[in-house]
């Protein structure tokens, strides 16, 4: 986008929205530079969200403003999502975690009122074992969500605050105000 460019009502209001959300206190967010190319503007977030002073999930936000729209976005705006996480080995071979992870999305959009059509993604669980001179060490397991979809509404509020809800999830967080108990050992 070059400087001379106006920058469109719808996009300029979205990105105000974005900035104006607050997250809970284990969550960071900052402004990134956004991928050039996706749409003639764009705007990124990253995030890092912290457990008991070490980081345990990251994720990025891109919202996506093409004036002419897009087939597949059904809509002029989209946002765009990576998420990801370490979680517990077990966690990783359940057949059933990349149905959890997608709802995870799905049911914070809908909790926070974030209307939205054209949902797509991807949930990724791996779980690495390592070998020769790295063995020794414990498996380790992650969890990507990669998912798109088209807000309805033009407040972004709701969608920031839905998206700092799956990245608790993702990383395990209580709900705010329950207190998680301690880990066995």
């Amino acid at each position: 986008m070059s400087p001379s460019t106006a920058v469109p009502a719808i996009f300029a209001q979205a990105v105000r929205g974005l900035r104006s959300v607050r997250p809970r206190p284990e969550i960071t967010l900052e402004e990134v530079n956004p991928p050039a190319r996706l749409a003639p503007y764009a705007f990124a977030m990253f995030a890092t969200v912290h457990r008991d002073g070490a980081e345990v999930a990251s994720g990025r936000l891109v919202l996506l403003h093409d004036p002419a729209g897009h087939e597949s976005w059904d809509g002029t705006l989209r946002l765009v999502t990576y998420v990801t996480a370490e979680i517990d080995p077990e966690m990783a071979a359940d057949p059933l975690l990349p149905e959890v992870g997608w709802s995870w999305l799905t049911d914070a959009l809908d909790t926070h009122h974030a209307l939205y059509k054209a949902p797509s993604g991807t949930v990724t669980q791996t779980l690495s074992t390592r070998f020769g001179d790295l063995a020794g060490t414990p498996p380790t397991a992650d969890i990507e969500i990669r998912a798109s979809w088209t807000p309805v509404d033009r407040g972004m509020e709701a969608h920031l605050q839905a998206w700092c809800s799956l990245l608790a999830s993702t990383a395990g967080l209580p709900p705010p105000g329950v207190v998680a108990l301690p880990r066995r050992s």
